[in-house]
């Protein structure tokens, strides 16, 4: 566990580990960065917006051998994006996917990369829309010839999509630049 004193730093040395895809995460990158440094509120303290702006660990399950990863079609967002969760109070991104993952899919995080691979920062869309989500995004490893038992409370369903089979213009913003920085680096 890391103390109050030193979440924000080592989340900030997270951030500025993630090599920038293009200049959009590099815009991201700096603006994140410069929110930290301000000592501004980094979790949610409130549901479902309060702080305005707030981190949320964002986990993709790939199978990188079938190159295939997994969707959730979330109720309140309406739409396809990777599991995940808010960061609870001085908790470290990464477990925050642990314990989402177990919550939502019921497996354990098997870590495809260790640190965020991705970061974004988006206003939310769909029933809770307004906030804006800074996502750090983590890869996991995953077989798409498992069935996964997921959150109904969350999830309408849950679907394994080949890279080009993503419904990206009913999934999160920044989806199709990910799978092409992924692609990149597998």
């Amino acid at each position: 566990m890391i103390t109050n004193n030193s979440i924000q730093k080592h989340i900030h040395q997270l951030i500025k580990a993630i090599p920038a895809y293009d200049k959009l995460e590099e815009l991201h990158i700096r603006e994140t960065s410069l929110w930290i440094k301000r000592g501004s509120p980094l979790f949610r303290l409130q549901k479902p917006d309060i702080p305005s702006k707030h981190l949320v660990s964002y986990f993709v399950v790939l199978d990188e051998n079938q190159q295939r990863i997994l969707l959730v079609d979330h109720k309140k967002a309406l739409l396809w994006l990777p599991s995940g969760g808010h960061v609870e109070v001085d908790e470290d991104p990464k477990t925050t996917v642990e314990r989402e993952c177990l919550e939502e899919l019921g497996i354990q995080a098997d870590f495809r990369f260790s640190n965020p691979f991705f970061l974004t920062s988006t206003i939310t869309v769909g029933i809770t829309a307004g906030h804006t989500d800074v996502s750090l995004w983590y890869v996991l490893k995953g077989d798409s010839r498992e069935t996964y038992e997921y959150d109904t409370e969350e999830f309408n369903e849950v679907r394994w999509f080949g890279f080009d089979e993503i419904p990206y213009e009913k999934s999160d913003p920044h989806m199709k630049r990910f799978i092409e920085k992924l692609k990149a680096r597998l």
